[in-house]
């Protein structure tokens, strides 16, 4: 019986003379002598050459609390919120505004379930609305700020969030100013100064 493959040359065999393929160039997966890359390729972790996000959704850094941040981890959605509580100049993203209003819904489901525990204590008469009415109400000018940052994201006067204060106007011009896009003529109220 002979050692030669009946189906042709191993693709993974390593090559009896010992010499480089032909072209010059080494098999793949295998690095050229001293070790460089090919290709201009960059290194793991290097930053975008246009200024935009990496695609992997990896940032160089937060930007400033004056300037939105456009794909805001769902997290630093929630801490970035309680920074800017009452700063209704600048702007704020798509992605700042839903997910605080993730979190917003979330904060409402915690509360309800602390009020309903203390609703069960004897001596504390209707804590489940207690609870969640102070969340509401520790919550609301900080939301009314964040809807003003996202109406000069969207180059729109921050007069215009009055509309909120409208109970059966306030919830669908919320999902309305949560779906506009940029504007760029937004940065008009943005403020470096204030940091």
């Amino acid at each position: 019986m002979s050692d030669q493959n009946p189906y042709g040359r191993d693709p993974y065999a390593q090559n009896p003379s010992g010499q480089q393929p032909s072209g010059g160039q080494p098999p793949y997966g295998q690095q050229q002598y001293g070790g460089q890359q090919q290709y201009g390729q960059q290194p793991y972790g290097a930053q975008n050459p246009y200024g935009r996000p990496t695609p992997n959704g990896q940032q160089q850094g937060q930007p400033p609390l004056w300037a939105p941040w456009y794909g805001i981890p769902f997290p630093q959605a929630f801490l970035r919120f309680w920074k800017k509580y009452v700063r209704f100049d600048g702007r704020a993203s798509r992605s700042e505004y839903w997910f605080w209003a993730l979190w917003y819904v979330l904060g409402n489901i915690a509360a309800g379930i602390v009020g309903s525990v203390f609703n069960v204590l004897p001596f504390i008469d209707n804590g489940d609305d207690g609870v969640v009415r102070l969340w509401a109400l520790a919550t609301f000018i900080g939301f009314i700020a964040l809807t003003v940052r996202r109406l000069h994201d969207v180059n729109l006067s921050g007069l215009f969030a009055l509309f909120f204060i409208i109970p059966p106007i306030g919830i669908l011009f919320s999902l309305i100013v949560g779906l506009l896009t940029t504007h760029p003529e937004g940065q008009q109220f943005d403020r470096p100064d204030r940091g």
